[in-house]
């Protein structure tokens, strides 16, 4: 077969976020780069363009370079609406193909964080679906009203099917997607399918069929490498990857040959072309609920394609991939470091370690400190404190008599007083994934009678991962974890010395570093949020929470959550939490897993306001 390029490809390929006329422009030789701006590949382009047909200045012109009035806070606003309307509301004058392939332009900063959020909450209601149908699936079984259990992982994604919900369903993406990131994890194909990442439920190969296509050819999108064939060859960057078909379903081997067809076409096709694929891979994971992870791991380029004769003895289609240079590092190989250095870290990192446990025990699990960038150790000069410290005559104040607990002898259920206390149900699933955000969690305390593995004991029972701070080019000093962190996960609590309004007012005075608990946004209202679904949902009664007017010293001690930088897209939020005390003054701040964070991903909190403080913690 000819491996060369060929010019004659009729693509539909437009910059994405674009609703524009037809046009078919020829795929470049071995163009492998984003587009940027429109694309034209005609010899003598229209002098005179359609309005439609070109991209509006406002599209790429940064937030902060608008002038200060209120057009241009409108026009920001009009921006985001139709970026918003093209990628999830299928437009009513215009019914889009589900062929029609585009491709990402660049996009701005402000962009990448808009495209970021909008994944993040397609997700997040994906996942909080499933949740909500796991647990009620449970109540009906305990009330032996249900016979059979159905698959929440399909249900939800059915649901957000209704509600047109799905993400780039009506526009086949060749290359990047916007808001999916080169080694974010995923626990069910389905998930796959909701965000447009993969579009095939079980096949490996995702192609936008010949009929669909404007070049009258199938074209590969996307494929998952997940060990189910046995002429698979995964080197990581050098991929040998078989075709589609002749595989029998339980023996994982070839019992018939394969043809050159469907999926093996448009891989072909796609090399011919010289069109990058996407590929996701499957990963053993004992942290999934299906026990596998899958793991976007950035485009390769097809560069060769033959029949082979398989290990079973029939013919096999085989095509080898390269990954393409300058991208972010795979997140299998991310995963596998991580868990090599769990084990022996001095065997995989030397140099670099400042302490394998700044804690100095005062945790479930060692915090590493690491730094192969300068000489700063600015972390060991500050005491570790693992838990809130109260100085004295205001811990008397917060832990005064607040009531008895729960009467329940085994693990808590729905009818025990905290469970009526949390709005009339308990706020974890059997996992400890906290099932929805609120105003203020309450946990079992010490004067609860329930033991000590009740599923309302969750963030109490601190770190439950192998959390690192390092140093950062990009944030100053950051931290990051050596496990996977599944969405709605606790992380760990922010931690120092606790002080009243008049006391904090006098060390701001001093310069002194204070965190404020009332100026992190109320992020615990995404965590759990299924109104876009059912609109009219509403959850059990929430209890309400005063502003806390307290504030945290980390000036003199910290623990590892004061390391945490600053986004506005974070990917970890405040929970504030109540256990040992009741007094709803003072609130602990939990912090807990807004999306599945991979290994050795920085973590990123929202602090509301980047103030003189945050500086100081992550400099």
């Amino acid at each position: 077969m000819d491996p060369s390029p060929s010019p004659s490809l009729d693509l539909n390929i437009v910059p994405y976020g674009l609703i524009v006329p037809k046009i078919e422009p020829k795929l470049e030789q071995n163009d492998l780069s984003i587009q940027i701006g429109p694309i034209d590949s005609s010899p003598n382009p229209n002098p005179n363009p359609s309005p439609d047909s070109i991209l509006s200045p406002e599209v790429h012109t940064p937030l902060q370079q608008l002038p200060p009035d209120e057009d241009a806070l409108f026009a920001e606003y009009y921006r985001l609406a139709q970026l918003y309307l093209t990628v999830v509301v299928v437009s009513k004058k215009k019914k889009l193909r589900s062929g029609e392939m585009v491709r990402v332009s660049t996009l701005s900063p402000q962009d990448q964080v808009y495209f970021r959020d909008l994944v993040r909450r397609t997700r997040i209601t994906y996942e909080s679906l499933r949740i909500l149908l796991i647990r009620e699936e449970d109540r009906a079984e305990g009330l032996g009203l249900l016979t059979r259990r159905s698959r929440a992982d399909l249900k939800a994604a059915a649901l957000m099917t209704d509600r047109e919900l799905w993400l780039n369903r009506d526009k086949r993406i060749i290359g990047p997607i916007p808001g999916i990131n080169i080694g974010d994890i995923y626990f069910f194909r389905m998930e796959l399918c909701v965000i447009g990442l993969h579009g095939q439920v079980q096949a490996g190969i995702d192609y936008v069929s010949a009929s669909r296509s404007s070049s009258g050819e199938p074209i590969a999108t996307s494929i998952i490498v997940s060990g189910g064939y046995e002429d698979d060859d995964d080197k990581g960057h050098e991929l040998i990857y078989t075709g589609h078909g002749g595989r029998d379903q339980n023996l994982h081997k070839h019992c018939a040959g394969q043809k050159l067809a469907g999926g093996n076409l448009a891989l072909e096709r796609s090399m011919n072309y010289g069109i990058e694929v996407r590929v996701i891979r499957g990963v053993k994971c004992d942290k999934s609920p299906t026990n596998k992870v899958y793991v976007y791991d950035g485009l390769y380029k097809i560069v060769k394609c033959w029949v082979d004769v398989g290990k079973s003895g029939f013919e096999v289609y085989k095509y080898k991939l390269l990954r393409i240079e300058g991208q972010e590092e795979m997140g299998s190989m991310l995963i596998k470091r991580a868990e090599e250095l769990k084990v022996n870290p001095l065997s995989v990192r030397p140099s670099g370690y400042l302490s394998l446990d700044m804690s100095m025990g005062k945790e479930n699990f060692p915090v590493s400190l690491f730094n192969d960038i300068d000489e700063d150790r600015d972390p060991l000069l500050f005491e570790y404190v693992a838990r809130p410290v109260y100085p004295p005559g205001l811990r008397e104040k917060v832990f005064g008599d607040w009531g008895c607990g729960c009467e329940c002898v085994t693990n808590c259920t729905v009818d025990c007083r905290c469970a009526k206390m949390n709005g009339g149900d308990l706020p974890y699933d059997k996992n400890g994934i906290l099932a929805r955000g609120k105003p203020v969690v309450y946990e079992c305390g010490s004067t609860c009678k329930c033991p000590l593995s009740c599923p309302n004991r969750v963030s109490q029972r601190g770190l439950k991962n192998r959390l690192e701070v390092f140093r950062s080019q990009e944030t100053g000093w950051g931290v990051r974890s050596l496990d996977l962190i599944r969405a709605g996960s606790f992380i760990c609590e922010f931690s120092g010395i606790v002080l009243t309004k008049q006391q904090a007012d006098v060390l701001t005075a001093n310069g002194e570093c204070l965190v404020c608990p009332n100026r992190f946004p109320g992020r615990w209202v995404e965590w759990g949020d299924i109104t876009d679904v059912f609109p009219d949902y509403r959850p059990p009664n929430l209890p309400s929470l005063p502003e806390p007017s307290f504030s945290i010293d980390v000036s003199r001690a910290r623990n590892v959550a004061c390391y945490m930088s600053h986004s506005c897209s974070p990917n970890v939020f405040v929970q504030f939490v109540l256990y040992d005390h009741y007094n709803v003054a003072y609130p602990h701040l939990m912090i807990f897993a807004l999306e599945n964070i991979p290994p050795l991903r920085e973590l990123s909190l929202d602090y509301g306001m980047v103030d003189e403080w945050v500086g100081k913690l992550t400099m």
